[in-house]
C-alpha cells in the first residue's frame, strides 16, 4: 500500500526534467527541494589557483538523490517517494552521482551542479 505524501510547500519544491529530443518515452519530472540555480566546486592547485580541467556535470536529480540518502539519512524508498520517482530510478541517479563525484575527486576536476 502506498502512503500518501505530506503536503509540500510550493516555495521549496521545484520540478526538474531534462529535455531529450527524439524517439522514446519522455522523461518523468522529478521534485527537487534545493533551488535549481547552478553552482561550481573547483579544486585548487598547490598555489591556491583553481584547477583548469574539464568539469564534471552533476544533474539536479543526482544531487537531490545524494542529499536525501546520504545527508538526510533517508532510505531509498523514502527518498524516491519524496522525489516522486521509482526506487529503481533513484538508484540509477545515486549510482551515476556517486561515480561522477568519485571521478571528480580522483581526477581533481571541477564539479558543476545545475540544469
Amino acid at each position: 500500500m502506498i502512503k500518501s505524501l505530506p503536503p509540500i510547500e510550493k516555495e521549496i519544491m521545484r520540478r526538474w526534467c531534462w529535455r531529450i529530443q527524439g524517439r522514446g518515452r519522455p522523461p518523468k519530472e522529478r521534485l527537487i527541494r534545493m533551488g535549481l540555480g547552478g553552482f561550481i566546486f573547483a579544486p585548487l592547485n598547490d598555489s591556491g589557483v583553481p584547477v583548469q580541467r574539464p568539469p564534471i556535470h552533476l544533474r539536479p536529480d543526482e544531487f537531490e538523490a545524494l542529499r536525501l540518502v546520504y545527508l538526510e539519512g533517508k532510505t531509498q524508498e523514502e527518498a524516491a517517494r519524496l522525489m516522486r520517482i521509482s526506487r529503481g530510478t533513484l538508484w540509477r541517479a545515486l549510482d551515476s552521482g556517486r561515480r561522477k563525484l568519485v571521478q571528480a575527486l580522483v581526477e581533481r576536476r571541477p564539479i558543476i551542479v545545475g540544469p
